[in-house]
């Protein structure tokens, strides 16, 4: 979904510039990493250009990351056409399609009971919610001077790379000059503002 650089920006990959630029050279196989990024793509409106409708031929998603599981889980999908008739698990003579045959069920159950909790309404409201959160963190930061920045619709906020013992604090994810938030559904407004009074603080003592 995101090469290394959109990755810590939280931006989207345009799938069918990819695939068009792509089979200039012959016949491709476009697989999009959608881990954090493809439930937060599917409820926004609009809908960035990263899915089987905008040519992908597989994908994957994570479960816990937006959805806020206690064990991480995720879903890989092919287009039927590309699937074999079976898949074969040699070593006991058994027809399986998970990787290894021997996953356990457990994570696959917990995510499709977070799924069917939600609902498709549910699910689009926690989607949004997270993008609201995002949305006023971009403008509590600006406040504070740390030129934040945000792809649309996503729930990824980079700013400034504060100084290492901030960074430990809160935990964050950095880059060369970039540190990033992801707004997912533990990150409260609270947060936000407590984030900002620090990086505020570190400018005026740096100042």
């Amino acid at each position: 979904m995101a090469t290394c650089g959109t990755t810590m920006r939280g931006a989207v990959d345009d799938v069918p510039a990819l695939r068009t630029a792509a089979e200039a050279g012959g016949q491709v196989y476009v697989h999009v990493d959608a881990a954090g990024g493809g439930l937060v793509a599917a409820h926004t409106r609009p809908e960035p250009s990263w899915s089987f409708a905008h040519g992908a031929d597989s994908l994957n998603i994570s479960g816990h990351k937006v959805l806020g599981m206690p064990v991480p889980a995720g879903v890989s999908l092919v287009r039927g056409d590309l699937l074999p008739e079976t898949a074969g698990g040699e070593y006991i003579g058994a027809s399986d399609r998970t990787l290894t045959c021997s996953r356990s069920g457990l994570a696959s159950l917990l995510l499709w009971i977070r799924l069917r909790t939600l609902g498709r309404a549910g699910m689009a409201a926690l989607i949004g919610r997270c993008q609201e959160v995002a949305a006023y963190a971009v403008g509590r930061l600006r406040q504070v001077g740390a030129d934040p920045g945000r792809a649309p619709g996503s729930l990824t906020v980079t700013f400034t790379r504060p100084p290492a013992w901030m960074a430990a604090k809160w935990h964050l994810a950095c880059a060369g000059p970039l540190a990033h938030l992801v707004a997912v559904g533990h990150v409260t407004y609270k947060a936000v503002d407590e984030l900002a009074a620090d990086l505020a603080a570190c400018a005026k003592k740096a100042a």
